[in-house]
């Protein structure tokens, strides 16, 4: 009798195997999973479902764009799926929930900055979806504008384009709350 359990251990990519690709790409596919849901618990089962769904269609992988960026196109469509679902929708978590894991910063200037930095995310997750989406691409995933114009499925002009005016909403809230 086989064992239902997946291999870990077979070859997604040229020498790298899903374990790899998992503690590899793991992060990036979390963190924007989180950028698009705005939920720790939803960005945790979508990364999930993203490397399952890899897995599962390691054979359509053509290798024309990276490995990373084919995983965050996966990433983007399993996100929309879950924001079409009704029952998504109907049970939307209640409240940013902040780990408490961390020990307390000592130094003011740190904590300080600290507050700084998660107010301008806060900015940022406060944008309208597809200005939110080129910043966070551009920002936390470190994509070309060619990579993000492939993974949206929209010219690179409407790339530059939607980073320009993000770009501009962000320092435009800056200056008003006078950060």
């Amino acid at each position: 009798m086989q064992s239902r359990e997946m291999p870990y251990s077979v070859t997604i990519a040229p020498s790298m195997t899903l374990r790899e690709m998992m503690e590899t790409y793991g992060p990036d596919v979390w963190n924007y999973a989180f950028f698009l849901t705005r939920s720790r618990e939803q960005a945790s089962d979508i990364s999930q479902e993203v490397f399952l769904k890899a897995y599962k269609s390691v054979g359509k992988y053509r290798g024309q764009a990276t490995l990373k960026t084919w995983l965050l196109t996966i990433t983007r469509n399993t996100a929309f799926s879950w924001r079409r679902n009704s029952f998504w929708r109907r049970f939307a978590p209640l409240g940013e929930r902040q780990d408490t894991g961390e020990a307390a910063l000592s130094a003011e200037k740190e904590a300080i900055g600290n507050q700084y930095a998660n107010r301008i995310w806060e900015i940022i997750m406060g944008l309208p979806d597809k200005y939110r989406e080129v910043l966070v691409l551009d920002i936390q995933q470190d994509l070309s504008v060619a990579e993000m114009s492939a993974l949206l499925g929209i010219a690179q002009g409407t790339v530059k384009s939607r980073l320009g005016r993000a770009r501009d909403k962000v320092r435009t809230a800056i200056k008003e709350e006078d950060l």
